[in-house]
């Protein structure tokens, strides 16, 4: 038996017209590429002064010095730094508010939804700036801090969601076995809702790591502080276009990279 058409096939004269639209839309993008391209390639009048464009040399030759680059790296690790602490920190405070969420106690899970909404809903900036003043724990630690109950308080939703959506099955084999709830949720739920849900943990953790550049606010050397501003200040603005650049492209990278990990991680699930 065929299953039912729920639409018209497009014919050729429509083919054609959605060929003409793709086109007309594609040269429209490349038009406005080079547009940008060409504007930020021409020099410009400053103060009386022409300067060059920032595509040019001169604007790009301070990544000649190993110095540079030296001081690039540390931005680097300091960003990777604070957010694998802030990951592993992430991590535990997720699965510890998922088994208190799911808890059949209410005295146990209501107040863990009130802090975990409460986290949720705290800017992470403003979390940030209130560990910084309050605790007087350090830029790092109040970048950590706050990145990783931010965090956590989201993966503890995912994971939460993940349990829900497993079969009441698998609660009532744990306890047919003679496990408690509380081992059954740990030793059976719990490792299948975090394998089930692993994708989108990941891609939170790739929020995360973006959301380190918060950091530069509370005066933690991160990888936007070191360039954009300790190195923009030392060699001026005129490598300021450059520096963002190479900034934005490491980020891209790292961050693809993580994309790229949770694909994998996807497929492997399926």
């Amino acid at each position: 038996m065929s299953s039912p058409v729920l639409f018209d096939a497009p014919g050729p004269k429509t083919r054609r017209r959605s060929l003409l639209v793709s086109l007309i839309a594609l040269a429209a993008i490349l038009a406005g590429l080079i547009w940008i391209v060409l504007i930020l390639a021409a020099p410009r009048q400053s103060s009386g002064l022409t300067l060059p464009g920032f595509f040019a040399p001169s604007r790009w030759d301070i990544f000649k010095d190993p110095v540079v680059w030296n001081f690039i790296g540390i931005g680097v690790v300091n960003t990777l730094r604070a957010a694998g602490v802030a990951m592993i920190l992430a991590l535990a405070v997720g699965l510890l508010f998922a088994s208190l969420r799911t808890s059949h106690h209410r005295v146990i899970r209501i107040p863990a939804v009130l802090i975990q909404e409460f986290l949720r809903g705290m800017p992470v900036l403003l979390m940030m700036l209130f560990i910084l003043l309050a605790a007087s724990t350090g830029a790092f630690w109040a970048v950590v801090l706050a990145l990783g109950l931010y965090n956590g308080a989201i993966i503890g939703e995912i994971l939460r969601a993940g349990l829900v959506a497993l079969p009441r099955g698998q609660r009532e084999a744990g306890l047919s076995l003679g496990l408690t709830r509380g081992q059954t949720k740990t030793f059976v739920e719990l490792p299948q809702a975090f394998r089930q849900m692993l994708p989108v943990i990941v891609a939170q953790l790739v929020v995360l790591l973006k959301d380190t550049s918060l950091g530069y606010i509370v005066g933690y050397n991160e990888l936007i502080r070191t360039t954009m501003t300790s190195l923009n200040a030392f060699y001026g603005n005129r490598y300021l276009f450059s520096l963002f650049i190479v900034t934005l492209v490491i980020y891209l990278g790292i961050n693809l990279c993580l994309s790229a990990f949770a694909r994998r991680l996807a497929k492997r699930r399926n």
